[in-house]
């Protein structure tokens, strides 16, 4: 069995609700779900994929505790790891820097050695500009907006979610 964890940083709740959501689609795939303000780098080290939830907070900055959390990841190897990331950000306030933490946060963890899973499509989301564009059609991983689509999020937590298995491998797409 792959082993799965969760690691967020949240400061009003939102991304750590998101986080129990995919923990309560995944069941017992998941053996860890940490909050980054109580854990340590090294606790990523035992699974072999993670799930990284990170919000995007004012003009594209990162969430505070996963700012005081990254610097410590630099000497980390993830090489045979996969990291799936999902983000919280709002596509209509700031809709020229929304999901940027997504792509922060993927800077910090691809040089580490992790290979990208569960990147996701743009369409359906109304935003002028992100840093966390995979290219021009996807995100580098899952967008949230909890002030314009709460409405959107267990749909596309769960169709993520499908997407991320098929990519590891543990599902195939006949099955989802």
């Amino acid at each position: 069995m792959t082993s799965m964890a969760i690691f967020y940083g949240s400061s009003t709740g939102n991304t750590q609700t998101a986080a129990e959501k995919i923990k309560e689609q995944m069941g017992e795939w998941i053996q860890h779900i940490a909050d980054v303000a109580k854990a340590e780098p090294e606790d990523m080290l035992p699974y072999d994929l993670l799930f990284l939830g990170v919000s995007t907070w004012n003009i594209g900055e990162m969430q505070d505790d996963w700012g005081d959390f990254l610097p410590r990841m630099k000497d980390l190897n993830f090489k045979g790891k996969k990291v799936a990331i999902f983000c919280l950000g709002d596509s209509v306030g700031y809709s020229y820097n929304f999901l940027d933490a997504m792509g922060e946060l993927w800077g910090v963890v691809k040089p580490l050695g992790a290979e990208l899973v569960g990147v996701w499509p743009s369409a359906g989301y109304t935003f002028d500009d992100s840093a966390g564009k995979f290219d021009d059609n996807h995100f580098l991983g899952l967008g949230l907006d909890e002030e314009n689509e709460s409405d959107q999020h267990d749909a596309r937590i769960h169709a993520w979610l499908l997407k991320v298995m098929q990519d590891i491998g543990l599902l195939e797409k006949a099955d989802a």
